[in-house]
Formats: structure tokens, sequence, C-alpha cells
């Protein structure tokens, strides 16, 4: 099993900056893709950012060139840097991991964080 603690969420004004955070604990042998999605009210779930285990990243066009993932392996723990926030990125954002086990591979989700901006 793997557990997902995010932090970093909350209001902030339209050009404000925040850092999303997401540690990953548990009984894997280790962490292959890790990444962030959003969901805000009466969308659906989207991709907005994904770091693959060799440091490989994709955004959403939406926010390329503001956002920013990236991950620390001796932390299990991946980063989300958000820049120039718009009202649009308003969301519950999740990070999501793919866990190796000995057995095969896994993905777990965060319990999300909200994330506002304000206009």
């Amino acid at each position: 099993q793997v557990q997902l603690v995010e932090s970093g969420g909350g209001l902030v004004q339209a050009g404000g900056s925040l850092r999303l955070s997401c540690a990953a604990s548990g009984s894997f042998f280790s962490i292959n893709a890790m990444d962030w999605y959003r969901q805000a009210p009466g969308k659906q779930r989207e991709l907005v950012a994904a770091i693959s285990s060799g440091d490989s990243t994709n955004y959403a066009d939406s926010v390329k060139d503001r956002f920013t993932i990236s991950r620390d392996n001796a932390k299990n723990t991946v980063y989300l840097q958000m820049t120039s926030l718009k009202p649009e990125d308003t969301a519950v954002y999740y990070c999501n991991v793919r866990a190796r086990f000995s057995w095969g591979v896994a993905n777990y989700w965060g319990q999300g964080t909200q994330v506002t901006v304000s206009s």
C-alpha cells in the first residue's frame, strides 16, 4: 500500500504563486511516474503535469510556462510550483503516483488539496 499526503493548497490572488507537495510512504519497491491532476467544479479531472522516474516532464497546454513539476526521489515527494496563477486554475489538485511492488505496479491518489485563485 501507498499513503500520499498532499499539502500547499490555499487561497491566492491572480498572478500569485503556490507550491504543492505530495509525499508518498509505504512498503513499495519504487515510485515510477508521479502526476498532478486537477478537478474544477462541474468539470472532469484533467492531467496538469507529469514526471517520469527519469525526470521527463509533460504539461497541459493551459499551464505550460507557468507550472513546474519536480520530484525528490530520496523523499518520494513530487512538487508542483505554480506561478502566474489565474482564476481558471481554481480546482482541487490531486497527486497520482505509480508504485512498483514485488508483485506488479499500482496507481494511488492523494486526498486532494484545494487551490483557489481570486480575481
